[in-house]
Parts: structure tokens; sequence; C-alpha cells
């Protein structure tokens, strides 16, 4: 009678480690899958950082801010008469 308890006690040890492995492995499928999924996203952030970027530069080069100071503010460079040099 004894043995056949220890063999039930090791029967459900064996049934309960084989559940339990088969949750961790799709636990870290899961959390793989997760991974990847992050991953993704921080490349597809990584390049709209990069295009944010050029697009900053290209619209604060100096040539384009003087054109539109030029065309759409009607901005121009002062004349030598009202320009004024102030020492200390």
């Amino acid at each position: 009678m004894q043995q056949r308890t220890v063999c039930l006690v090791l029967l459900a040890a064996v049934v309960a480690s084989g559940i339990a492995l088969s949750w961790s492995k799709h636990r870290a499928r899961e959390l793989y899958h997760t991974l990847e999924q992050l991953s993704a996203q921080q490349d597809e952030a990584q390049l709209e950082w990069g295009r944010l970027q050029l697009e900053q530069a290209t619209l604060s080069e100096n040539s384009r801010v003087e054109q539109i100071a030029r065309e759409q503010l009607g901005l121009q460079f002062p004349g030598p008469e009202n320009v004024m040099v102030i020492k200390q």
C-alpha cells in the first residue's frame, strides 16, 4: 500500500512538472513574439526619427529661411544707410 502511494505521488509530480514545462515554454514563446514586435516598432521609430531630423535640417537651412523671409514676409536686407554700428 505504501509503495502504491509513493508511485501516485511520483506520477503526480511527473505530470505537474510536464504541465509546468509546457506552460513555461508557451510563455517563453509569447514573450519572444512580444520582443520581436517591440523590436520592429523600435526600428520603425528609429527610421521615423532619422526622417524627422533630416526634415528639420532641411526646413531650417539658412537659404530656405531667407527665401521665406523675402517672399512671404517681404523682408529685405537693410541698406548701408540703415545699419548702425554700436561700440562699447
